[in-house]
Order: structure tokens, then C-alpha cells, then sequence
């Protein structure tokens, strides 16, 4: 039996605010365990929570970047269940009216672009996190760490209209872009602070009912997510193909074993005793607010790609690459601001060059040594006929080792291109008498050997020979 496969993902996207959704703590990684904790976020008797604003101008511009309705009321409900890493045995959530609804992502691929719906985003708190180890002399045993305890959340959830592994991973990997280019998240995957769960089921072809589904728990890897619903895919096929039926449960991805296994059963609805929380009143957010928050958004990976391609005339690839991450797109557009039409040029250096070396030293754009400034002096000097294009690659790693301007490495080192016709032809001369066997090939028809006369004389002046002036010169004498 052929089956359709139907997938629908829940995101949790960390917020980047300082501060806990609704108390005053930190919300910084890494920190010695249950230090970043309050009567607030421990949920203790007395103590009353304070909505930080800046988790709602966030969730309101990522509703904006997806294509949200952004509600004027939405309403924060106390979801009731006991976990050991929830203190207060609630997690503070939206349920009935969360503040973004029905948005939606397009994804491009072999499927050509499709359009993937949102059925909302929420704002959440965070639970804190179940520390698993070995004590010596012990036996296996827990710890609970309650740092994260609070730490606000948007929960995103998508429509059931993925239908392969690779569209759940390109609507991940198009949500991580748009997140982390607003600055509501940091898009750290090893840290927790961009995770999907991924609900997984079969229907065979033509079926409109979907089948029952399993429901694979915080995975934080794009490659994992792939691999998982891959192999739930498969595990599920076989399930039915033998004449069982799928249980609804909650399952885990091993990365070691490439499987996934049973966590706990699921329920069809949970009793998590929704009610609205006593403590928090309903959040109010006016036109007026959403138009501040709307004039505050970036210009977004989509739109930024067709400009690029539209107005600057760069093929989809080089602007699909320049747009990938905001900080190098930036750059970019910072470097063109210093040497306006040549958008081609600085690409091929930005994408080459500086990428090339940023990959190297495992940096991020904005730790390049060498700024927009200086790489656009470097390619003034290479418009001016000043240096080659081989020697400014000398050049511009002298830059970044050192941080110097690239006119005082060009004069220091003795690196001007040698623009002067006869010292050239000199060279010229001298290479052609060297590669007498070269010359009858050429001459006998076979022009690839001309790169061979090229190569050498640039060889000979140490790279500095004007190329052109060399070109010229070469098909002269070798055409006579």
C-alpha cells in the first residue's frame, strides 16, 4: 500500500531578552546550575508574575514576519501537569488566544515553492531542565537544573502540510533564517534555543482522514530532524504494512542509533486543566503598537534576495549566499554604500575571499579583521590599475593579519603593478626565446597554450605585469 505522509512541527524559539518572561532573573547560558532562580519563577507562595514587554514586542514582530494576524487580546492560561522540572506544577502558556494566528512560510525546493501554514504562535515560560548522570558510589540518579525555569518562549505551529522530511527541514531551516534575522533568538540549535517536535503520521494515497500520529520530542538539529522523521516514516509504514495500527504516543530520537523509541504513551486530549491565570491580566495589543513593532522589522531574507537580484542584477545563487545571514548581507550592502555599482565585484570577494578566510579562523562576519572600508580600498586599487587582481589576494591577507590599509602594504612591500610596456615586453621576449617547443604549438593551432605564455610571464615579474598589457603583448609577438 502507497501512503501519504503528513507531518506538522511545533518550534520552540528562545527569546534573546536579558531577562525572564515574567520575573527579573537572567536568562544567561551556562551558569551554575539553579542560580538564576526567584520566588517568581519558582512559583512560590506570595510571589506574582510581570510580563516583560520586550518577549511581546518580539512575538509581535515574528508574527509580523510570518504573516500573522497579530489578536488586539490574548490571554495567558495556566497549563497544569507535574514534571520535576516544572516548579510550580503549571507552566504559564497561551491557549485559546494566543497573540500571532494563521501565518504562513513559503519553502522553496524540488517541489518547486510551497506554502506552508501557521496556525499560531504563542508566548510561553520555559521549564527548567532534568540533568542525567552517575554519581560514583551511586546509583543512576537525576538532577534538576531550574535556570532555564521561565526563560520565555514562542511556541510555533505549523499547519499539517509538510509531506516529506526535506520540506520539514526547509521550513525549519526558513523559520531558524527569519528568527534569528529579526534578533528575537539567537538560533543556537546545541544550546536548546531553536528545537522542533515533530508530529509524524501515514495515511494511505487518496485517504482524506490522517492517520494516528507520533509525536517526536525536541530534537535540536536540522540534521537530526531529517533523520528522525526518515525513520518514524519507515517504522510506521511497517506497522501498517503487517496489519497493526500506530499508537499515539511521544517517542525520542537516538542520534546514536539513528532510532526512534518510545517515551509515553499520548493521549487523544490531554487534561491539562486549561484556565486563564488569576495573576496575569489580558494582554491588550492596539494598531498603534503593531505599527511601531512593524516599522522596526528588517528587511527579510525573501525580499532582500529579489532586490538583490532586481536591482543589483546578481544571480539567484550569489544573492541566496549574500542573504543567508543578516550580519553578511550587511556587510555587504555596507561595502557596496563605499563603491556603488559594482555589486558583482564585491560579491565575488565578499563570497570569496572574506568567506574563505572567516571559514578558516571558524569566525563570524563580524569579527573580519578586514571592514568594508578597507576591502573597498582594496579593490580601488585594483580598478585603478595600481595592483593585479593575484597580488591584491597577497594583499588581502597581509590585511587581515595585520589590519593595515592596503595602500601602505601595496607601497611597503613593493607591490605595484608593473604597467610600463617596454620593461613587459622585456619579459615577453624572454619567455617566448625559454618555450620554443610551446610557440610551434601555439602557432600550430593549439590555443590552449596560451595560458602556459601567461602563466610564465607572470611568473617572471613576480605577479605584478599588468594582465591586460600582457594578453596584449603575447598576441602580438605570437601572431607574428
Amino acid at each position: 500500500m502507497n501512503y501519504e505522509v503528513v507531518i506538522g512541527l511545533e518550534v520552540h524559539v528562545q527569546l534573546t531578552t536579558k531577562t525572564k518572561i515574567f520575573c527579573g532573573c537572567s536568562t544567561a547560558f551556562g551558569q551554575a546550575p539553579n542560580s538564576q532562580t526567584c520566588p517568581v519563577c519558582l512559583g512560590l507562595p506570595g510571589a506574582l508574575p510581570v510580563l516583560n514587554a520586550q518577549a511581546v514586542e518580539f512575538a509581535i514582530r515574528t508574527g509580523l514576519a510570518t504573516n500573522c494576524t497579530i489578536a488586539p487580546q490574548s490571554v495567558f492560561a495556566r497549563k497544569n501537569y507535574f514534571y520535576p522540572d516544572l516548579p510550580k506544577g503549571y507552566q504559564i502558556s497561551q491557549y485559546e488566544l494566543p497573540t500571532c494566528q494563521r501565518g504562513w512560510l513559503d519553502i522553496e525546493g524540488e517541489w518547486g515553492t510551497k506554502r506552508i501554514g501557521i496556525t499560531r504562535i504563542h508566548m510561553e515560560e520555559d521549564a527548567g531542565k532534568l540533568v542525567h548522570g552517575e554519581l560514583p558510589g551511586s546509583s543512576q540518579s537525576s538532577f534538576v537544573d531550574l535556570n532555564r525555569a521561565g526563560t520565555p518562549l514562542l511556541e510555533v505551529v505549523s499547519e499539517p502540510d509538510l509531506r516529506s522530511a526535506d520540506e520539514a527541514v526547509a521550513y525549519l531551516k526558513k523559520l531558524h533564517q527569519i528568527v534569528v534575522y529579526l534578533g528575537v533568538c539567537d538560533g543556537n540549535l546545541e544550546e536548546g534555543s531553536f528545537r522542533c517536535d515533530a508530529n509524524v503520521s501515514l495515511r494511505p494515497v487518496g485517504q482524506v482522514e490522517f492517520g494516528t500520529r507520533a509525536e517526536i520530542k525536541n530534537v535540536n538539529s536540522f540534521r537530526f530532524v531529517k533523520q528522525a522523521i526518515e525513520y518514524e516514516i519507515e517504522r510506521q509504514a511497517d506497522v501498517l504494512d503487517a496489519g497493526g495500527k500506530v499508537v499515539q504516543e511521544t517517542r525520542l530520537y537516538d542520534p546514536q542509533t539513528g532510532m526512534t523509541r518510545s517515551m509515553r504513551g499520548k493521549e487523544e486530549a490531554h487534561d491539562y486543566r486549561y484556565f486563564p491565570d488569576p495573576d496575569l491580566v489580558p494582554l491588550e495589543v492596539d494598531a498603534a503598537w503593531v505599527a511601531r513593532e512593524r516599522a522596526l522589522l528588517p528587511e527579510l531574507p525573501d525580499a532582500r534576495r529579489a532586490r538583490y537580484q532586481a536591482e543589483l542584477g546578481l544571480s539567484a545563487y550569489d544573492a541566496e549566499v549574500l542573504t543567508a545571514e543578516r550580519p553578511l548581507a550587511e556587510y555587504f550592502e555596507a561595502c557596496l554604500a563605499l563603491l556603488p555599482g559594482q555589486a558583482k565585484g564585491v560579491a565575488n570577494w565578499v563570497m570569496g575571499e572574506v568567506t574563505r578566510k572567516l571559514n578558516d579562523g571558524g569566525l563570524s562576519i563580524t569579527q573580519s579583521p578586514v571592514t568594508p572600508k578597507l576591502l573597498t580600498d582594496l579593490l580601488k586599487l585594483i580598478d585603478a590599475g595600481t595592483i593585479s587582481g593575484k597580488i591584491a589576494k597577497t594583499v588581502f591577507d597581509e590585511m587581515w593579519a595585520t589590519g593595515q590599509e592596503p595602500a601602505r602594504i601595496v607601497e611597503e612591500q613593493g607591490l605595484m603593478q608593473v604597467s610600463d610596456s617596454g620593461a613587459i615586453e622585456a619579459i615577453v621576449d624572454e619567455v617566448l626565446a625559454a618555450s620554443v617547443a610551446q610557440v610551434e604549438q601555439y602557432r600550430g593551432g593549439n590555443d590552449k597554450v596560451f595560458g602556459f605564455f601567461v602563466g610564465q610571464v607572470m611568473k617572471a615579474s613576480k605577479g605584478k605585469a599588468n594582465p591586460a598589457l600582457v594578453n596584449e603583448l603575447l598576441k602580438k609577438k605570437l601572431g607574428g
